[in-house]
C-alpha cells in the first residue's frame, strides 16, 4: 500500500512539473523573464510552493523551460528522422526549429546574455541537439539532397536569420514562404545553375534605379575606356586635355 502511494505521489509530482513548465515557457515568452513565479503558478493551477520545489530559482526554472523545448525538437527530428527520407527529414526538422524560434527567443536571449550559463544538463542537451543536427545534414547530404560543402554551422547561422526573419513578418504564411525560398539555397543547384552560377557575382544596382551611364571626354564628349586601376581618365587623350587646360581662366 506504501508503494502504490508513493507512486502515485511520484506521478503527481511529473503532472505538476510539466504543467509548471508549460505555464512557464508561455509567461516566459508573453512577458518576458520578469514574470513573478506567483503568476506562473496561478497559470499552472499549483501553489507557489510547488514551483519552489521543483524549481529552486528562477534560473533553474528558465533553464528547465529551454531544455524541455528543445527535447520537444529532438523528439521531433528523431519521429521525422524514423518517417521520412534523408533530405525530407532534413528540412522538416529545420522548418520546426525555425517556427519554433518565437516561443524560445525569451529563454535564448537570456541564456546567451549570462555568463554563468550553460549548465551542465542544458550543456548535456544542446550537445545531444547539435548531434541530432549534423546526423541529418550528413544523411540528406549522402541522399543528394543538400549541397556537400554545407557544414552545421552554415546551417545553424542560416536557421537563425530565417528565425529573424519571419519574426518580423506579420504575415506569418508569407514568412514561412520566404523560410521556405531561403533554405532551398541548401539543395543542390539545378543543371542551369538555378541557385548559384559559376561566374562570379556583381550586384548591379538597386531594383529600379538606371545603371551609371558610360563615361565620356569632358573636351569632346567622345567614350572613354575604363581602367580598373588608377584615376578615372577625364580626356580621351593628349589633343583634348591640351585644349582644355589652354581654356582654364589664368590664376
Amino acid at each position: 500500500m506504501t508503494t502504490a502511494i508513493g507512486a502515485g505521489d511520484r506521478s503527481d509530482a511529473r503532472r505538476n512539473r510539466a504543467r509548471v513548465l508549460s505555464a512557464a515557457g508561455e509567461a516566459f515568452a508573453e512577458r518576458g523573464l520578469d514574470v513573478p513565479l506567483g503568476d506562473i503558478a496561478r497559470r499552472a493551477g499549483v501553489g507557489a510552493g510547488t514551483v519552489y520545489r521543483h524549481f529552486p530559482t528562477k534560473h533553474a526554472l528558465v533553464e528547465a523551460v529551454f531544455v524541455q523545448q528543445l527535447g520537444e525538437l529532438l523528439a521531433s527530428g528523431e519521429r521525422r528522422t524514423a518517417r521520412s527520407s534523408p533530405t525530407e527529414a532534413f528540412f522538416g526538422f529545420l522548418l520546426d526549429v525555425v517556427g519554433t524560434t518565437r516561443s524560445r527567443a525569451t529563454v535564448c536571449d537570456a541564456l546567451a546574455a549570462d555568463a554563468s550559463w550553460p549548465r551542465p544538463v542544458l550543456t548535456a542537451t544542446v550537445a545531444r541537439f547539435r548531434h541530432l543536427l549534423e546526423t541529418l545534414l550528413r544523411a540528406a547530404q549522402r541522399a543528394g539532397g543538400v549541397r556537400p560543402e554545407i557544414g552545421p554551422d552554415d546551417v545553424v547561422a542560416l536557421v537563425v536569420g530565417c528565425a529573424s526573419m519571419l519574426t518580423v513578418r506579420h504575415d506569418r504564411a508569407a514568412g514561412l514562404r520566404l523560410v521556405r525560398l531561403t533554405l532551398d539555397g541548401l539543395r543542390p543547384s539545378g543543371p542551369a545553375g538555378t541557385v548559384t552560377e559559376g561566374r562570379s557575382f556583381r550586384d548591379s544596382g538597386s531594383r529600379g534605379t538606371r545603371p551609371a551611364p558610360a563615361p565620356v571626354c569632358e573636351e569632346c564628349g567622345a567614350a572613354l575606356t575604363v581602367h580598373p586601376t588608377g584615376r578615372p581618365a577625364r580626356y580621351c587623350g593628349t589633343t583634348c586635355r591640351q585644349r582644355a587646360h589652354r581654356r582654364r581662366p589664368a590664376p
